[in-house]
């Protein structure tokens, strides 16, 4: 690894945990001369696309240290079409999910609620929150399980599922309902067998802890009459420390085999751990179809106490399989907000089973799983847009031969100019074509003004990295990462096919329109809930949030207007639109719906770090913000000044 990118890396490691970002900025700046580099698992990627450069390093090396971060218990982390989705246990009445292009990217990304609940039988202490990709009454989909309980107590606690409304395991999501919300059960698992779905559960039987396995009939109701078989008791030494606990199962497939880890003995002892069994026989339902192991595979060190409740995930590339878990830095610290987030690869013994080695030491570096920096072609999930030039009226696109990979703009159309807003880090996103699921970066990290600008498969450089920050009116502009300049039409043209290229930071065509496509869900990242209509579309009915039900109330169209400025409509027909009532300009007027010709009918869509919007009106300059940040449905919405907080930003999605 070059020295200087290696000091870089380290120094941007240094600020992030402790707080010294002008120490960071100022080393930076000392950096100069530095050529592109990369580590072991990027050279690669180096090797086919080579990139040179006179200035500070085009790429981190993805390298991170454990824990990732702190008060991460009961991890769950899938990587999906170029992500990777993390969740863990927030203890409130919360759905919190992350998500990164790189695995050390989950350490700074942005926490978004997909999810809340305030009904008191069900709302609370939220934990152990899996997604699985699972195929459904109508396809595939994302299944969120959860375990909730009664409000201000640990009683009750039951598992809760959701399903998404498409393939983004960002949600949207719709309750769908409780297993068996009359028993104490926790921990939920799917296990996907010869065509048959399980699922596999926690529950006290006297002073023990068992898992439990039954069929399903589909992701969230159980199959009538099917049994409830017990295949984990705790009944060894090692499973009984503290208390009788054998608890969060958790399924690894690899070469036709399958097997079920589980964490056992108490959580709140260093002595937390997992065991594991193997599926040896045709029947999960069987109890004699589970081999117990008689030895723990995965336990504390010197260093590290209380590994368990776990996961797993592969690399981008496929070619590693991976282990997410929590664990405690001290022998004191138990089932609290001190259990940290933590990842390691593991490999295979040559009889076939897994081989989890030990808990890798605070602060030992880990090299990123492979694949990280690609090249990656890949259909990255999230809501689609046009970015349409503001002075053209044209559309950011890919030439459309084939063997032209140059950035140009053409009118816009169902079949192409099609973009996915997707956040990285830093404040920074990458653009994912949804035609040939590549991404837009600047052609050899050139600083030239003029510079191609070109789809390409993702390698987790700078030069592929965005800002995009509001401009003059409702307008934005795309600045690259690496050269701080933006992104413009050449020539300034409005002809069709003309190339999008890097400019001057005073060019006069470098503004661009954010113009979602199709109806999309507006979900609060404070609530997970959607911008909703109370009831028929007409003057004066109120805009609030409801629990996501795919309802036509729930369906927005971002029609464009002049200058950038979007109204938000029910139907792109409908007279009425979002607006704040009576054209107020007090903060905290309320918003409804309106004639589309009222001055507060027009929104901004103005981008912030994470990947979410706020929604801006032209007329008062003030924000749609939820009031009282209230959890609760049918909460509505306001106008507010920018109050610098989640209940002013808006996560859009697909809602089909």
């Amino acid at each position: 690894m070059n020295v200087q990118h290696h000091l870089r890396t380290k120094l941007k490691r240094t600020a992030k945990a402790t707080g010294l970002v002008g120490l960071f900025a100022l080393s930076l700046s000392s950096l100069s001369g530095c050529g592109s580099t990369t580590s072991a698992n990027t050279q690669k990627t180096a090797d086919k696309a080579p990139i040179t450069s006179a200035k500070a390093p085009t790429q981190d090396d993805g390298v991170f240290t454990n824990p990732l971060f702190p008060n991460g218990a009961d991890p769950w982390l899938e990587y999906w079409d170029g992500n990777y989705y993390l969740t863990t246990t927030t203890w409130t009445s919360e759905l919190v999910m992350r998500k990164s292009p790189t695995l050390a990217g989950l350490a700074d990304a942005t926490p978004v609620n997909v999810w809340s609940a305030t009904d008191p039988a069900r709302c609370c202490n939220f934990w152990a929150f899996e997604f699985h990709r699972v195929k459904g009454p109508d396809g595939y989909r994302w299944y969120m399980m959860y375990t909730a309980g009664t409000d201000g107590t640990l009683d009750n606690q039951h598992l809760n599922v959701l399903e998404s409304a498409g393939d983004d395991p960002m949600g949207p999501y719709e309750y769908k309902g409780a297993l068996m919300p009359d028993v104490w059960n926790i921990d939920g698992n799917y296990l996907s067998y010869k065509d048959k779905l399980y699922v596999i559960y926690s529950q006290w039987q006297g002073d023990q802890q068992l898992n439990i396995i039954a069929e399903m009939e589909n992701p969230w109701t159980l199959k009538k009459n099917s049994p409830h078989t017990v295949i984990t008791r705790p009944e060894l030494d090692w499973e009984i420390s503290g208390r009788k606990v054998t608890e969060g199962a958790e399924i690894l497939q690899h070469n036709g085999r399958t097997f079920m880890t589980y964490s056992a003995s108490f959580c709140n002892t260093p002595d937390y751990k997992l065991g594991m069994l193997e599926l040896v026989g045709d029947d999960p339902l069987d109890a004699n179809s589970w081999k117990k192991f008689d030895q723990p595979v995965f336990e504390r060190t010197t260093e590290v106490f209380g590994p368990g409740h776990n996961g797993f995930f592969t690399s981008p590339d496929g070619s590693e399989d991976w282990l997410v878990y929590h664990g405690n830095d001290s022998v004191e610290h138990g089932c609290s907000a001190t259990r940290s987030l933590r990842a390691q690869k593991f490999t295979w013994h040559d009889d076939g089973t897994p081989n989890f080695a030990k808990p890798v030491t605070p602060g030992v570096e880990v090299a990123p799983p492979s694949g990280e920096y690609g090249p990656l072609v890949t259909r990255v999930q999230g809501q689609r847009y046009n970015l349409v030039n503001a002075t053209s009226g044209l559309c950011l696109d890919i030439a459309a031969d084939p063997q032209d990979a140059r950035a140009v703009q053409r009118q816009c159309a169902a079949t192409n100019g099609q973009w996915v807003i997707d956040a990285t880090t830093d404040g920074f996103v990458r653009l994912a074509n949804r035609e040939d699921s590549k991404f837009l970066e600047l052609a050899n990290c050139s600083d030239a003004n003029n510079a191609k600008t070109q789809s390409a498969a993702w390698r987790n450089n700078f030069c592929q990295q965005w800002k995009v920050a509001p401009s003059t009116d409702g307008n934005v502009t795309i600045t690259n990462r690496y050269t701080e300049k933006p992104l413009a039409v050449a020539g300034c043209s409005a002809a069709q096919n003309q190339a999008v290229l890097q400019q001057g930071k005073d060019t006069a065509c470098g503004d661009w329109q954010l113009q979602p496509v199709g109806s999309v869900a507006v979900m609060s990242q404070q609530s997970g809930k959607a911008l909703s209509v109370a009831g028929p579309v007409k003057a004066g009915t109120n805009v609030e949030q409801q629990a996501f039900t795919h309802s036509d109330a729930q369906q927005w169209f971002f029609a464009p207007t002049d200058t950038g400025y979007v109204a938000l409509k029910q139907d792109l027909n409908s007279d009425y639109c979002a607006a704040v009532a009576n054209n107020a300009l007090v903060p905290g007027a309320n918003v409804e719906m309106a004639s589309c010709e009222a001055k507060t009918a027009q929104w901004r869509i103005a981008p912030v770090d994470g990947g979410g919007v706020m929604l801006i009106n032209r007329y008062t300059n003030q924000a749609l913000g939820l009031s009282d940040c209230g959890l609760a449905d049918k909460t509505n919405f306001a106008q507010q000044p920018d109050l610098g907080n989640k209940c002013q930003i808006f996560h859009l999605r697909e809602p089909k």
